[in-house]
Parts: C-alpha cells; structure tokens; sequence
C-alpha cells in the first residue's frame, strides 16, 4: 500500500509515517519511481508505534524496542517501560483524586481549604473537608 492509505489506516498524516522513517523506525520498500510501499511488516510495525505512543513511549524508546535484537532484551526494554507507566499512572490516579477534591470541597474557594493547603505543601492526602 501507499504511504497515504497506511497514514490512512492509523488516522495519522504522511509527514508522520516520513518522519518516523527517517528516524529509522520504518523502512519501506521503494518503486523505481521512488515511492514508498508499505507491506504487512510495516503496516504492524506503524500498529506497535502507534500503541507505544499512547502509552507515553517516545520515539527514541520505540526505536531501542525494535532494534533490541531478541526477545530478551525486548522483555527488559518492556519491564522498565511498564514500571515508569505505573508510576505515572499512580502520579495520574493521585492528579485525579485531587481534582475530585477540589470538585466536591465544600469551600468556596479551594485555595481556602485546610485539606488542599496540604496537599500542595506535603503531597495529597485525600480525606474529605469537615467545614467551610
């Protein structure tokens, strides 16, 4: 398939696909004319670029994964992106409960809250409000 119909496929646009070539993530196949044309490895390989993008991967980390060379140092690569994932999950679930507590703090203004007062000087300790 052409380069338009791949970007196509992940809703991406074709600068994209070039870009990720030329930082050696991608290496279609060419016509004499020169145009690209992607086949199933490329279409799955633009798949596991997409997924690792979503999961905050950067480019540089997608690159070490696929030129790891073997399984082993893949699960490695993987482990250590897992467990920074989870910590940034946990950063993100604690974001969340903050902005629950602010929704539902019965101060009219948080910035008056005991409760948030706290969690902006010592980190969140999320227990709900007994005055305004």
């Amino acid at each position: 398939m052409g380069i338009g119909e791949l970007a196509a496929r992940y809703g991406l646009a074709a600068h994209v696909l070039r870009h990720w070539e030329a930082v050696g993530l991608l290496s279609p196949a060419r016509q004499p004319n020169g145009r690209r044309r992607y086949g199933p490895e490329d279409d799955a390989r633009v798949a596991l670029i997409v997924r690792a993008k979503e999961t905050g991967a950067s480019l540089e980390q997608i690159r070490d994964l696929v030129a790891a060379g073997d399984g082993t140092r893949r699960r490695e690569i993987l482990v250590r992106h897992r467990d920074a994932l989870a910590r940034r999950m946990e950063r993100l679930r604690s974001e969340l409960e903050a902005i629950e507590h602010v929704l539902e703090c019965p101060h009219e203004d948080v910035f008056e809250c005991p409760q948030f007062q706290r969690m902006l000087t010592a980190g969140p300790t999320w227990e709900a409000c007994d005055s305004a």
